[in-house]
């Protein structure tokens, strides 16, 4: 894989957690730098939509105009 050079300016909190991340999984700070930019350029790529998106059918067609309606009350004790 080729790679290119760049330079990145982190706070001090947010190095020390790389650090500590890399020693932790055994891997370089770099390669965990460009894990990160490559899954954060695909989750927000144009056109990237959650994995379950579309996963359910609710046989309804008004589902997402009573979305409030519907979502109102879930996670409740009863």
């Amino acid at each position: 894989m080729a790679t290119t050079r760049t330079t990145v300016y982190l706070t001090a909190a947010d190095y020390r957690r790389l650090k500590a991340l890399a020693r932790a999984t055994d891997r370089t700070t770099a390669a965990l730098v460009r894990e990160a930019v490559a899954e954060y350029a695909r989750r927000h790529a144009p056109g990237a939509r959650p994995k379950s998106l579309g996963a359910g059918r609710s046989r309804r067609g008004d589902v997402a105009e009573r979305a409030e309606e519907l979502l109102r009350g879930l996670g409740r004790r009863r």
